[in-house]
């Protein structure tokens, strides 16, 4: 069974949003991943993906652009990202994790082989945000047939319609963007959101995650009512890029909001 249920009836029942940590797999070594998505998971990371780094990334701003730009010139493929997973089940982590990917990385691999490489390293999950709501059937079919959760998008402008689509499709979680366009921090956050996030959460009957733009232990508390999840990517990255690749920034970071999370229930 996927991990990613347990892990969110775990915070449901601690009455508070799991955490969501993104490393982008490579930056700055596929040792330093090794290194600091372990340490995430000690500090409190309830969920972890590792993005597979992609040199088109459509949906990611300039920090995780950039992260992918490094992992990409230091050699890492989406093969060496699922051998780092694979690498971490061995070492005991049991920390859901999923990979982060696009179209591209997968097909490289062709589909049945990059999910069935995903299921022996024990990958949860996958979130491919450039796969068209409609045409994700057989992404969908490969990973159902290696037990893989694919968690599917919405964001402010999807229409009622649409997101009922989204809610009956997705596995695992459902991931709403806090805003449109791509990853990055910022200062604030839409003030329309909470009821965007009540009018998802009332849709679906997973669990529901908020990303894109969220990086402060203010900003994560502020939301703990309204979401079943948060996600942190940029804010990480960047700080694990100050770091030189030292874990201890990135999981501080973590320990901080995971610390407003538990204080928001």
């Amino acid at each position: 069974m996927s991990r990613i249920a347990p892990a969110f009836a775990r915070a449901k029942a601690e009455r508070r949003p799991a955490l969501i940590a993104y490393v982008c797999g490579g930056d700055p070594s596929l040792e330093a991943s090794a290194r600091v998505v372990p340490r995430l998971s000690e500090a409190g990371a309830d969920l972890i993906e590792v993005g597979i780094p992609f040199s088109d990334p459509i949906a990611d701003g300039p920090t995780i652009q950039a992260a992918a730009q490094r992992a990409l010139e230091g050699g890492t493929t989406p093969g060496s990202v699922i051998d780092l997973v694979s690498s971490l089940r061995q070492q005991g982590l049991e920390t859901p994790l999923l990979l982060m990917t696009y179209l591209n990385p997968i097909l490289s691999l062709g589909l049945e082989s990059f999910f069935r490489r995903a299921a022996q390293a024990e990958v949860d999950g996958i979130l491919v945000p450039d796969l068209p709501l409609g045409e994700e059937a057989p992404v969908k079919l490969a990973a159902s047939r290696h037990q893989l959760d694919l968690v599917l998008f919405a964001s402010p402008t999807t229409s009622p319609d649409r997101m009922a689509k989204i809610a009956r499709e997705t596995q695992g979680f459902l991931y709403f963007l806090s805003v449109t366009g791509v990853t990055g921090a910022r200062g604030a956050l839409p003030p329309e959101l909470p009821a965007q996030l009540a009018a998802a959460r009332a849709a679906s009957r997973a669990p529901v995650a908020v990303g894109f733009g969220i990086s402060t232990p203010e900003q994560a508390r502020a939301l703990a009512p309204h979401t079943d999840a948060i996600v942190v990517g940029s804010a990480l990255v960047a700080e694990l890029h100050r770091a030189g690749g030292d874990p201890g920034g990135p999981a501080e970071l973590v320990r901080r909001l995971a610390t407003a999370l538990r204080g928001s229930a």
